[in-house]
């Protein structure tokens, strides 16, 4: 890796931290921690999970998760049901306000940077367009 990789590495990094922050924000409830809803936004999206597998996903240890859980429960954003399979296990599931949550946050999350794009020029926005498939990719490695 040349130098001037080197250089842009640290650029990228700080510039997607940066933007990550200010995007997480964004938030229809500021009282939930952007761990919450970040466990809201998968349960939202890919359905019923036990907590071993919502904390294997958001790359935290089993009791973090659990605490996570007992708060968002506490608040009436998830609930715990018998696992279907496996009487020894739960599955934790959101609710109806936790999707109106994460609905509203991913749309003040997508106004908020829609109207920041508006102060690109065309060029910007063209190399953005480029730039998204990779970034994309990039998130998934």
């Amino acid at each position: 890796m040349s130098d001037t990789d080197r250089a842009s590495v640290a650029v990228l990094r700080a510039s997607v931290l940066k933007l990550a922050r200010r995007l997480r924000n964004q938030r229809a409830d500021e009282t939930l921690s952007p761990t919450q809803l970040s466990v809201l936004g998968v349960l939202v999206a890919k359905g019923a999970m036990t907590p071993g597998e919502l904390a294997r996903h958001e790359k935290v240890q089993p009791p973090s998760m659990t605490r996570v859980i007992a708060g968002l429960e506490d608040r009436g954003l998830v609930r715990r049901d018998p696992h279907p399979d496996d009487r020894r296990q739960i599955t934790v599931t959101a609710t109806e306000p936790a999707a109106q949550v994460v609905a509203e946050s991913r749309r003040l999350g997508n106004a908020w940077l829609a109207a920041h794009l508006e102060a690109l020029s065309e060029d910007e926005l063209a190399a953005l367009r480029a730039a998204v498939p990779v970034l994309e990719r990039l998130a998934q490695l």
